[in-house]
Formats: structure tokens, sequence, C-alpha cells
């Protein structure tokens, strides 16, 4: 049997309007502690999101997806969370805010591979 780790994911909400509450879920974030691992994967939308608010800022919105992609990837592109741990970077991706892009709750679970894991819950519950 393979060996499989828990793993924390949070979906990546866009909430075009905020006063309104309405929401689509446009990208997801997997943290495995046992692995060191942290990932994000995102895909807008843009139906959805200029349904919901017409006059949206498409390119806005796709840069802050981006910038939670670099964060989770650390190094330079992760600007002020270069040198903080896989942990530090999804507790602070998962931080709750109020703007366009946000973090929806966090759910547990089980695998054997974080790197799939992404891409699974991305297909699942994304797209």
């Amino acid at each position: 049997m393979t060996e499989r780790d828990v793993f924390e994911y949070a979906l990546v909400r866009v909430v075009p309007r905020v006063e309104r509450g309405e929401q689509f879920n446009a990208g997801v974030v997997v943290y495995c502690r046992a692995k060191s691992f942290v990932a994000a994967r995102t895909h807008l939308d843009e139906n959805k999101l200029l349904a919901l608010d017409p006059a949206a800022d498409v390119d806005g919105v796709k840069a802050a997806l981006g910038a939670v992609e670099r964060i989770c990837e650390g190094g330079e592109a992760a600007g002020q969370a270069e040198r903080d741990d896989a942990g530090r970077r999804f507790r602070w991706l998962i931080a709750p805010r109020s703007t366009v892009v946000q973090p929806g709750p966090v759910h547990t679970g089980l695998t054997a591979d974080p790197e799939a894991e992404v891409n699974r819950l991305l297909d699942l519950l994304v797209r």
C-alpha cells in the first residue's frame, strides 16, 4: 500500500463585487507539511467574471491569481515571502481578506502525491 500524507487545501475564490458577495472558484492552494510542499493552480473563467461584473478588471484579477501561484513557488518571484517555508506561505495565502481574490475555508485529505492533488482538485472544483 502506498504511504499517504495529510494535506490541506483551500479554494481561491473570485468575488467581483465584494458588497454583493457573489463568488466563483478560480484556483486551489495545496499544502503538505510532510513533504514541505505548497503549490497553487488557477484558472479564471472570464465569462463568469464578466457575467457577475461587466466592469471587472480582468487583467487585475489575472495578476492577483498569478501572484498566488508565484508566492507558492517561493524564490524571488514570491516577493517578501521569498525566504518563508511552505507552511508560512500557505498560512499567509489562506488568511482572510476582503478583496476580489479571496481564500475559502481550509479542508484536509490524504494523498500520496501532493502535486497530482493540486491538478486533480483544480479539475474537480474549478474547471
